[in-house]
């Protein structure tokens, strides 16, 4: 049975008892006492048949240890997480059969060929052989490695080699799939080409993806919706647009030095301003401006146009120099920073 009759007739279903992922307080804790790290800190998720979802955050933020949870590798210490409708702890066995992973890292032997790599996979799963064969020929089409598919990995290069994790990810025609920062070091080409095969999954095979990034513009172009993840925790979740939306119509950036709360409590009194944060760099990370100073991110209720000679003027009122000013529209970059009051980035 080949990875489009397995999965072609799947679509898209809503309700509590069709989730494919769901996690309650899901907790994983490392070190003890006052050593002690919580690394996943009371994640709640849930996630629809048929849909994407994007785990949205720097590195050290949880995500490769939630998905690590949800793909039985490591055991949660608090909470509940469910895939398939299956305990990822007490029916973990019955999880492995409906999932496929892929990893930040290249896990295969670079000695083999992609064929290969393909091969071994589908036996330690006990797949027949016709189905195997039926699998790679299909799998290898779908991630364009024809060319290439007999050659040892160790000749292809990191998109390539994105692309055969992938193919190995779909070998068993799982129901649930999770990808571990699928592009991580890709150049934009490779990177459109990953997220072109992730769309195709979706559109045609109904398949299930759960994944995680850092980078905002493949979340908010690939999911239906995004999780924000910091620190352990989900800050905020929705879909893109509602995630943007709640930020205003436009996001002014004004960086410069003086009296920065007093000119952000004044900002905050205005009409016309949705918020106002004062953003701190943390250490080790370069200063905003030239004159050391700091940056205030301004979400505006209206077009920006109308509000930046007040933004100004209210700023030498408050007695804040401005060094720089700058209008954009919103994105999932600036919700984060709205947030945590930091950036998103590596």
């Amino acid at each position: 049975m080949t990875l489009l009759s397995q999965t072609g007739s799947r679509a898209p279903q809503t309700g509590r008892d069709f989730l494919a992922i769901e996690t309650v307080e899901l907790i994983k804790t490392y070190g003890s006492g006052q050593n002690q790290v919580r690394a996943v800190d009371g994640v709640n998720l849930k996630v629809e048949r048929g849909h994407i979802y994007a785990l949205l955050g720097p590195n050290g933020a949880g995500k490769t240890t939630t998905i690590s949870i949800l793909t039985t590798l490591i055991p949660p210490s608090g909470g509940q997480g469910r895939v398939a409708g299956f305990d990822v702890v007490t029916q973990a066995d019955e999880v492995r059969q409906l999932i496929g992973v892929t990893f930040q890292e290249t896990v295969m032997d670079k000695a083999l060929s992609g064929r290969d790599a393909l091969i071994v996979h589908g036996r330690l799963y006990h797949m027949p052989k016709n189905e195997i064969k039926e699998q790679v020929e299909e799998l290898v089409k779908l991630v364009e490695l024809e060319e290439a598919i007999d050659r040892p990995v160790k000749t292809y290069s990191g998109g390539m080699k994105r692309r055969l994790e992938l193919a190995r990810g779909l070998m068993t025609g799982p129901e649930v799939l999770f990808l571990d920062e699928p592009t991580l070091g890709l150049d934009p080409h490779n990177r459109d080409r990953i997220w072109t095969y992730i769309q195709k999954l979706r559109a045609e095979q109904g398949l299930t993806i759960l994944l995680t990034t850092h980078y905002m513009d493949e979340a908010e172009q690939l999911a239906d919706r995004v999780g924000i993840i910091d620190a352990g925790r989900i800050v905020a979740e929705g879909t893109p647009q509602e995630l943007i939306s709640s930020m205003g119509a436009d996001v002014v950036t004004v960086e410069g030095s003086g009296a920065t709360e007093r000119f952000v409590a004044a900002l905050k009194q205005r009409e016309f301003v949705a918020w106002a944060n004062i953003y701190q760099p943390e250490e080790g990370e370069a200063e905003p401006t030239t004159l050391g100073g700091t940056q205030v991110q301004i979400g505006l209720n209206d077009q920006a146009g109308r509000s930046l000679r007040p933004i100004i003027e209210l700023a030498e009122q408050s007695g804040y120099l401005v060094a720089d000013i700058a209008i954009k529209r919103p994105s999932l970059n600036d919700v984060f920073l709205k947030l945590t009051g930091r950036r998103l980035r590596d």
